[in-house]
C-alpha cells in the first residue's frame, strides 16, 4: 500500500502542470439558481505542506525547474518502494528497510494529493507560509496518540487525551463530536478527505465525510445568532461573490482548538470566511482565513486544492462503530480494579 501511495503523489505531480493551465480560461457551468456550480464529491488530500519550508522563503509556487526536481525525487522514492516490496516476494523474511513497523491501519492513510501540488505550502498569508506568532497566554493542548498529557477539562485536543476518568478527559475525535479534518476550516489530514457540497435557491450544504457532518449554510441576507448561541463549528452564513460561494462562520463554542491544525487557543474569538471557487471541471479552489485574535498576533490564510470524485460518500458512523472509547474506560476500570485487589 506504501508503494501505491508513493506512486500516486508522483502521478499527480505530474498533472498539476495541466490543472493549473486548465483553470485560466475556464467557462464555471452555473446551476439552475445562476449561481456557479459547486456541486459534487470533492477530495482535499494534498502533497503540499500546511507551512512552507525554510528554504522557500516568500515564494509561493515551485519553479518548472523545481517541478521537476520533485518529480524526479518521488520517481525514485517509488522504485525504491517497489524494489522492497518485489524483494520481500521473493525473500518475505527480507528486512523492511526501516524498524518502524507503522500502523496497524495505515493501509487507510491518504498521504498522496490527486490535485494542483505547484505550491510551496497551503498557508500563502503570512507570506512567509508559516503560522504568526500565538498570543501570549494563550491555552495549549498538544494532540498525542501516546500517553495521556497532564491538563484540565475541557479537553480540546483531537486525538489523545489527559486521562481515562471518562469520556469528559478524551479528544474531540475520540468522542465523536469533532472529527481531525472535519473542519471547519476542514484540512488535509490522514484519511477520509472528502466533501460534498449541495447548492439549492436559499442554501449550501457542506458535507464532510469525517463524523458525517453537513453543515447548512443559509444563502443571502440572514439573521446572525445572538451571540450567546454558541455551537460546536459556529453559525454559518453564506453569499456569491461572482464565481465565488463565500462562507462566513462565527460563534464557535470555544470548546475547540481555533484551528484544527494547531494546537493553540479556544477558536471563542474566532471568524472564519471561507471561499469556494470553481477552477476547472474538477477543480476548486478553497480558500480560508481565520481571524482569531484571541489566539493569533495575525491572521492566517491557506488554499487547499479541491479535486473531483466519480464516487459517493458514505455515513462515517462514528458514534455507532466507537468501540475504541468503550473498551479505553473499561480496560482502565479493570486496571484500577486490579490495583485495588492488590491493595488489600
Amino acid at each position: 500500500m506504501k508503494t501505491r501511495l508513493v506512486l500516486a503523489i508522483a502521478l499527480a505531480t505530474g498533472c498539476s502542470s495541466y490543472t493549473v493551465a486548465q483553470s485560466s480560461s475556464y467557462d464555471v457551468p452555473r446551476t439552475e439558481y445562476g449561481f456557479p456550480d459547486l456541486q459534487g464529491v470533492w477530495n482535499f488530500a494534498t502533497s503540499i505542506p500546511m507551512q512552507r519550508p525554510d528554504r522557500f522563503g516568500e515564494q509561493e509556487f515551485l519553479t518548472p525547474a523545481q517541478i521537476e526536481e520533485e518529480r524526479a525525487k518521488r520517481a525514485a522514492a517509488a522504485a525504491e518502494a517497489d524494489a522492497r516490496a518485489a524483494e520481500r516476494v521473493v525473500d518475505p523474511d527480507a528486512p523492511e528497510a526501516t524498524d518502524d513497523p507503522g500502523g496497524y491501519n495505515d493501509f487507510w492513510f491518504e498521504s498522496a494529493g490527486i490535485g494542483d501540488i505547484v505550491r510551496t505550502s497551503l498557508i500563502v498569508y503570512p507570506k512567509n507560509g508559516k503560522m504568526p506568532a500565538a498570543v501570549e497566554g494563550t491555552v495549549r493542548q498538544f494532540d498525542t496518540l501516546g500517553p495521556d498529557i497532564p491538563g484540565q477539562r475541557p479537553v480540546r485536543t483531537l486525538v489523545g487525551g489527559i486521562a481515562k476518568n471518562g469520556p469528559e478527559d478524551r479528544g474531540l475525535s475520540e468522542r465523536c463530536i469533532v472529527g481531525f479534518n472535519s473542519g471547519p476550516p476542514f484540512t488535509p489530514s490522514l484519511y477520509n478527505n472528502n466533501v460534498q457540497i449541495f447548492q439549492g435557491k436559499d442554501t449550501a450544504v457542506i458535507l464532510t465525510e469525517m463524523i458525517h457532518d453537513a453543515r447548512i449554510v443559509p444563502i443571502g441576507d440572514k439573521l446572525d445568532l445572538p451571540d450567546e448561541i454558541r455551537l460546536w463549528s459556529g453559525d454559518s452564513r453564506g453569499w456569491y461573490d461572482g464565481d465565488t460561494l463565500v462562507v462566513e462562520t462565527k460563534n464557535f463554542n470555544g470548546l475547540r482548538q481555533s484551528l484544527n491544525y494547531s494546537f493553540l487557543g479556544s477558536n471563542e474569538q474566532a471568524v472564519l470566511t471561507e471561499r469556494f471557487t470553481r477552477t476547472g471541471y474538477d477543480t476548486v479552489d478553497y480558500e480560508f482565513t481565520i481571524d482569531d485574535p484571541g489566539t493569533y498576533t495575525d491572521k492566517i490564510t491557506a488554499i487547499i486544492p479541491l479535486t473531483k470524485v466519480a464516487g459517493q460518500l458514505y455515513e462515517y458512523a462514528c458514534h455507532e462503530g466507537n468501540y475504541g472509547m468503550l473498551n479505553l474506560l473499561r480496560g482502565e476500570r479493570f486496571e484500577e480494579s486490579r490495583e485495588q485487589e492488590a491493595s488489600n
